[in-house]
């Protein structure tokens, strides 16, 4: 823990807790006080100033980010006859109906994505105290409940983030892994930035966005000028 902390401390010393940086110097004091022994994950968070609790300012949806996220997820699709064949072609890693229900409720968990045909959801339904607390229930918001299986499958696989405000306002979405070069980051920072704003809703008042930080595994919380982007 000592060299850990030693490590912490070098890199707290290299930020200014006051100033909110650019996005490229915040991207790039990211990957220079990472100090993690893998790739570690680069995360962004938003604090908004938004009411959850109001249905029309409930911020949530998917993009793919135009660099990727330097992880290819593992895709499980519940679907039947000609489209468990297109997910299956689509690079699906598991595609099944009530084997896979079962083993689920077995506990297990070995998958990042889930995506389901419209058809699937009464059977998909009886997950909902497993899938909904890890965010994996597909939704139409997020395009996981689709009958296009080839095109969610190959998204999920390329990239695709899903977001959601929490009851705090906060929405955190990881935007790449620090060994991606400074450009590719800050891409993925802007593409999901101009997300974020878009989803702002019409009867949020003041400022939208209170506070934003970029933060690497186990690193330190940089804080970013939303007007950079």
């Amino acid at each position: 823990m000592a060299k850990k902390s030693k490590q912490m401390r070098a890199a707290l010393e290299k930020i200014d807790s006051t100033k909110a940086y650019s996005v490229e110097e915040a991207v790039a004091l990211a990957q220079e006080t990472n100090f993690a022994k893998f790739d570690a994950t680069v995360e962004v968070a938003y604090n908004l100033n938004i009411d959850v609790r109001k249905a029309d300012q409930q911020i949530r949806g998917a993009m793919v980010l135009p660099n990727g996220t330097g992880k290819t997820s593992r895709v499980l699709v519940f679907a039947r006859g000609a489209k468990a064949e297109e997910a299956k072609a689509a690079g699906a890693d598991f595609v099944g109906e009530d084997d896979l229900v079962a083993k689920i409720n077995g506990g297990w968990l070995d998958f990042d994505v889930v995506i389901a045909t419209p058809d699937m959801m009464a059977l998909v339904g009886r997950l909902g105290r497993v899938l909904g607390p890890r965010n994996l229930m597909p939704n139409p918001k997020t395009g996981t409940v689709t009958m296009d299986v080839a095109k969610a499958v190959e998204e999920s696989k390329g990239g695709k983030i899903t977001y959601r405000a929490d009851k705090a306002g906060i929405v955190q979405a990881i935007i790449g892994k620090v060994s991606f070069n400074a450009d590719q980051l800050v891409g993925n920072f802007k593409a999901f930035h101009d997300t974020i704003v878009k989803a702002k809703p019409a009867t949020a008042k003041g400022t939208y966005i209170t506070s934003l930080t970029i933060t690497t595994t186990q690193g330190v919380g940089i804080k970013v000028d939303p007007n950079s982007l």
